[in-house]
């Protein structure tokens, strides 16, 4: 019998509700039907982030793998023909072996679970990482399908004044219509490039030998969109804060990636809009402290 971990079906619940109990509900017969279909042992204790179950698992070859299994919702929809994109570029992504993506399926190249990004301790280093592997990934055109950066930001521009007007603080009030306002510059030219969204610390993990990846940083569990490469800057912004950081990471972000400052600043405030919506819509009334403050900085005042 295989067990789901207590804090993935509280995630679940928490995020799907009633559909994400029942998909908690079904996930130890899902696994053993893949790992029968597939021909796959498994290789040690299930993993899990916010919404998967993850096993690790030796294929009928010999050569290891991770059977991945997620709800399918309007962000994870698109995982695997990313995931099939990035890998046909070389492009730095974990490579995808099998898949049912109508059930949230997918046989996963294995890395080394035991060497997340978010081990290395030189917090400076591993955001050289996280742009390096993020400059990987944009250069490649997003396929048809994609959930899109520019519906995105018509939305958020739509939803930004009733937001705001929620806010307890009039100085965080401000902030977020001017954040909707530099996203109102850019939204016309949202961009094509594929997107991973949350390219984070523990969200690339170190390659195995084994599947010659030996030496290299891998992304994995991608939220995918096409849309302009700045949007995707914010998560290495709130990695380990450090608000005396945000600028020189910023910095840092644009010059690999070589995007234009400006705009990049814009699209990364539009991350800020974006959290201020999801947050306003959960019923606070104060915007998270580090977005309030990674918006200061890039707006110059702080």
């Amino acid at each position: 019998m295989i067990e789901v971990p207590d804090e993935l079906v509280v995630s679940l619940c928490a995020h799907g509700g009633a559909e994400g109990r029942v998909f908690a509900d079904a996930l130890p017969g899902m696994a053993a039907a893949y790992l029968d279909e597939w021909g796959l042992r498994r290789d040690g204790p299930a993993m899990h982030g916010v919404c998967a179950l993850v096993l690790p698992v030796v294929r009928g070859d010999g050569s290891g793998a991770a059977l991945k299994l997620q709800r399918v919702d309007e962000e994870t929809v698109g995982e695997p023909e990313a995931l099939r994109v990035w890998g046909a570029a070389g492009a730095g992504a974990v490579g995808l072996l099998e898949q049912d993506a109508a059930a949230g399926a997918m046989l996963l190249e294995r890395l080394d679970e035991r060497r997340p990004l978010a081990g290395v301790a030189d917090a400076r280093a591993a955001v050289r990482v996280l742009a390096e592997t993020s400059a990987r990934l944009v250069r490649v055109a997003a396929p048809p399908g994609m959930r899109r950066l520019g519906d995105m930001a018509a939305r958020m521009l739509g939803a930004a004044p009733g937001a705001a007007a929620s806010l307890a603080d009039g100085g965080e009030r401000r902030l977020l219509l001017d954040c909707a306002a530099a996203v109102r510059e850019v939204a016309g030219e949202p961009g094509d490039r594929l997107l991973h969204w949350d390219l984070h610390d523990g969200n690339i993990l170190a390659g195995r030998a084994e599947e010659g990846r030996a030496g290299e940083w891998v992304a994995l569990d991608p939220k995918p969109l096409a849309g302009d490469p700045g949007f995707e800057l914010f998560p290495a912004l709130t990695n380990r804060f450090d608000a005396g950081e945000v600028l020189w990471r910023f910095d840092l972000l644009t010059a690999v990636l070589g995007l234009e400052r400006e705009r990049a600043r814009a699209w990364t405030l539009g991350r800020v809009l974006q959290n201020g919506l999801w947050v306003v819509g959960g019923g606070a009334r104060r915007l998270p402290a580090g977005d309030v403050e990674i918006a200061r900085r890039l707006l110059g005042r702080n």
